[in-house]
């Protein structure tokens, strides 16, 4: 084998290599933002239906409060009949 034909093996062998490590390397990274992602999701549900439970005790809240001023101002201002 010429020297020149060796370059050119050793050369194409290190890109096939490279090629084929650079491509392993990427669907592994490819995968773990996958896997990044679908955690987010559910972090994102979670935090999700924690707003809606203190959105609803909130609710409940305001309502018992409403409640609480009406009777205080009956109670103040009695309706005369």
């Amino acid at each position: 084998m010429s020297t020149a034909s060796k370059v050119v093996l050793t050369v194409s062998l290190v890109l096939t290599l490279s090629t084929v490590a650079g491509v392993h390397l990427k669907q592994a990274w490819d995968r773990e933002r996958l896997h990044e992602g679908v955690v987010r999701d559910l972090e994102r549900l979670q935090r999700k239906k924690e707003n809606l439970r203190l959105l609803e005790e909130q609710k409940v809240l305001t309502r018992q409060l409403e409640e609480e001023r009406q009777r205080r101002e009956a109670k103040l201002h009695p309706q005369d009949t």
